[in-house]
């Protein structure tokens, strides 16, 4: 399936036990209600906690979501700084059922420009599935240089970027830079900005909670129906990031009864998410919103 088949990714979260254990039912479970509302789903991504999860941990992960047989695509994050061990994550996935993978921008290193084409053209060489890159330097500490995009456009595996700068300018510069690639916003709230710029999806925290919502929500984005959802979805979809993420996130699914625990890897906890009526206040309108429209 090809990466750009589906508009809406959801950026799983992880579901945990209270010890700190996978809870691998409740992550069927999820990916599941994904699949019902017809979104690709990307495991592992920063929402995700990938790059705390053990490698044993992200085995499972990836064994779990590709064993389901869902009729999305499913997408498998990959992230870090050492560049064999991403080669080495990457040749482990080829082994399962999964339709693409996400590579971050390097992160700590701050690398220049070249720096970065030689990181993104190994990750690229290694893979065999299409790829979206992801420029997101409020996480790694430095912007996606529009050099990769010059350099690595015609690279048969580079399909996508998602851009979670949080700058329409930014995604503007890119857009221009390499016209013939898809971009996806990684900021649910600024959708509908950047499909009037021309962008072609979203990788979505919210449709976590609201996975048919959210998918009627990008449907009129793209449609340019953008305007007439704020500020609704502007202020629901910050909702979702009033501690940091996913914990609001993983606290609603749990308020919801979608996963039996909140619990995150430290240093998150679910703690730092203070005012759980916020979240039921958006989720009620979200959902108030979807009756009303679906």
């Amino acid at each position: 399936m090809s990466l750009t088949d589906t508009s809406l990714y959801t950026a799983l979260v992880t579901p945990m036990k209270q010890n700190g254990d996978l809870h691998l039912d409740d992550l069927a479970s999820l990916i599941h209600r994904q699949d019902d509302a017809g979104n690709g789903v990307l495991i592992l991504g920063s929402t995700g906690e990938g790059l705390a999860q053990s490698l044993e941990n992200k085995k499972q992960v990836v064994k779990t979501a590709s064993s389901l047989n869902v009729d999305v695509p499913i997408m498998v994050g990959v992230g870090g700084y050492n560049l064999r061990n991403q080669i080495e994550w990457i040749e482990y996935c080829h082994q399962f059922d999964v339709d693409s993978f996400l590579l971050v921008t390097p992160l700590y290193a701050k690398p220049g420009p070249k720096g970065q084409v030689q990181w993104f053209k190994a990750l690229l060489d290694a893979a065999d599935r299409d790829c979206m890159l992801y420029n997101v330097p409020s996480r790694t500490g430095t912007k996606m240089s529009p050099l990769v995009l010059t350099e690595l456009a015609d690279h048969p595996n580079f399909k996508a970027v998602k851009e979670a700068s949080g700058s329409i300018d930014d995604y503007q510069h890119y857009r221009k830079t390499a016209e013939d690639i898809a971009f996806y916003s990684g900021d649910d709230g600024l959708l509908p900005f950047f499909a009037m710029a021309g962008c072609d999806g979203l990788v979505s925290v919210a449709s976590n909670v609201w996975p048919k919502a959210t998918h009627q929500y990008v449907d009129w984005c793209l449609d340019g129906r953008g305007p007439e959802l704020l500020p609704l979805w502007q202020e629901c979809t910050d909702a979702m990031f009033a501690g940091p993420n996913p914990a609001p996130a993983k606290v609603l699914l749990n308020e919801k009864g979608w996963i039996e625990n909140s619990t995150l890897h430290p240093p998150l906890t679910e703690e730092d998410v203070e005012d759980l009526s916020v979240l039921k206040n958006a989720d009620n309108m979200i959902q108030n919103w979807y009756k009303e429209h679906s």
